[in-house]
């Protein structure tokens, strides 16, 4: 079994988490600058076999793709084209940075941390992911 692997994708910083090899848990993976994002998915999918990346998609309160949906269809593209043997797929990402600023205010990291984007975006992506895994959990108990 590989990993999964999912991106919190901002027009400045990319958060990334992955899962454990049995993919059970997600981790906080790094933060990497936009640009140098694929770059970095070269480097780690050559260390780490990774069956899965999870796309945060960023959806209005109807529903829908909001505004920032157009700086992601590029980058799922861009992904398909690059990684062809990894399957992409999306994950509702409202309400994640919030989540993360929640999640750093109950672990009790101070203002100064709080204020780390980069960390925040980590976080988020890890929401992202750990929500990805509790729908299979559901469907898989569904079914």
């Amino acid at each position: 079994m590989g990993r999964i692997l999912a991106i919190d994708y901002g027009n400045k910083r990319v958060g990334l988490a992955v899962t454990d090899e049995l993919q059970i848990v997600a981790n906080g993976l790094t933060t990497v600058h936009s640009k140098d994002l694929f770059d970095f998915l070269k480097n780690y999918f050559q260390r780490e076999h990774v069956e899965l990346i999870v796309v945060g998609e960023p959806l209005d309160m109807q529903n829908r793709p909001s505004d920032a949906s157009r700086f992601i269809d590029p980058v799922i593209k861009q992904l398909n084209k690059q990684f062809p043997t990894i399957p992409v797929k999306r994950m509702d990402e409202r309400f994640t940075s919030k989540m993360a600023m929640k999640t750093m205010l109950d672990a009790g990291l101070g203002r100064k941390a709080r204020q780390n984007k980069a960390l925040v975006d980590t976080i988020s992506a890890t929401i992202i992911l750990q929500s990805y895994l509790e729908q299979q959990s559901h469907e898989a108990k569904r079914s």
